[in-house]
């Protein structure tokens, strides 16, 4: 009898053993996603180290079929995910990142941090992804525990990418100076040494006292890098961001030296002009008061025009001329590389002049080529 029920004992466990392993490599399949690339090849992660890299911000469509892939070695998608772009990034040996966005008061409590980095992972691996680019912008006191906590949250998702996805990218987007936006006061040093690269955001830079000026301001931009430098960041973990857009401001007055003062508000300049894409721009400039105009101060392209109902406007963009003397910054001062928000604000229609728009904005990432 006690044979018998010793017999039945390990048997029922043998059992239990084998339905829990056939339970967990059940989960395993159904947790990884079938590879939707002709290629199945195209599923597996890049690895490939860039001497530079150029960050391409997608907001979703279909625009990416004519983004210049002779350039690009990282796509972050803003947009809902495209399998048809993984697949096509991947056979241009391009990772592609997805966006990781999340409140910080939820950030920290440690298990909501882990139960979020776990998610993104799981989220990333299902869709054949290769990191995570993390654009958290929140406003956080020094010291707080948002503090803290955004520190933290860098680099155990870091940490977490960096063990379970091979070549794996973990990024952050910056402000386009450690002292620059008001309010948020991050670990900076911190986060880029956990972190493979810092997304310096060298625009919305124009907080103004009442005056139209430009969004990326040559000198001041520049200026940032160095700040960041300064904390003893490593330069080639910098990666500038440069303006694929512009600012549209109703001029309350505007002066014979071209000054368009402006109403203030408690907000920021985005929240003062209208933020407008370069190929909206680049049907506007022609038809408007001045044409092209440039300013040599700031190195930055505007223009005024007058709307339907007679208000003045003054406009501030950058242009291939702007753009490409701040990337010879990055060659020349070895930052990590280039990247701009955001890729689909280019016209990528068939028409001639649109053509030659776009392709000069693409080469001014690397006019040195």
């Amino acid at each position: 009898m006690f044979i018998m029920a010793r017999t039945l004992l390990v048997g029922c466990w043998v059992i239990c053993l084998v339905l829990a392993v056939a339970s967990r490599r059940v989960r395993a399949t159904s947790a990884a996603a079938v590879c939707p690339c002709a290629d199945p090849k195209l599923c597996e992660p890049i690895t490939e180290v860039r001497n530079q890299e150029v960050f391409a911000f997608d907001v979703g469509g279909k625009d990416w079929r004519f983004y210049d892939w002779t350039m690009i070695t990282t796509i972050a998608t803003f947009g809902d995910y495209d399998p048809e772009l993984m697949c096509y990034a991947h056979s241009k040996r391009a990772r592609v990142v997805v966006k990781g966005n999340v409140g910080l008061k939820d950030m920290i409590d440690p298990g909501n941090r882990t139960a979020w980095i776990a998610q993104q992972l799981d989220q990333a691996k299902k869709m054949h992804l290769d990191g995570i680019n993390l654009d958290i912008e929140e406003d956080v006191r020094l010291y707080s525990p948002e503090y803290n906590a955004l520190t933290a949250l860098v680099q155990e998702t870091a940490e977490a990418f960096h063990k379970e996805i091979q070549g794996s990218q973990v990024s952050f987007d910056g402000t386009w100076s450690p002292r620059g936006a008001v309010g948020r006061c991050y670990n900076y040093s911190a986060i880029a040494n956990a972190c493979d690269y810092l997304f310096v955001m060298s625009y919305d830079m124009w907080y103004s006292v009442g005056v139209a000026g430009a969004n990326s301001p040559y000198k001041e931009a520049l200026a940032g890098y160095e700040d960041y430098i300064n904390l003893g960041i490593d330069q080639k973990k910098l990666v500038m961001g440069v303006p694929w857009y512009g600012y549209d401001y109703v001029c309350h007055s505007l002066y014979k030296e071209r000054v368009c003062t402006i109403k203030l508000t408690s907000h920021y300049k985005s929240k003062v002009g209208n933020q407008v894409c370069y190929k909206t721009l680049m049907k506007q400039v022609n038809g408007s008061l001045t044409g092209r105009l440039w300013d040599d101060g700031v190195k930055s392209p505007y223009f005024d025009y007058k709307d339907t109902t007679g208000s003045l406007h003054q406009v501030w963009y950058d242009d291939p001329q702007s753009v490409s003397m701040k990337a010879l910054y990055v060659k020349e001062r070895g930052l990590g590389g280039i990247g701009m928000w955001d890729a689909d604000c280019l016209d990528y229609s068939d028409d001639p002049e649109a053509v030659q728009q776009t392709k000069d904005m693409w080469k001014a990432l690397r006019p040195y080529q």
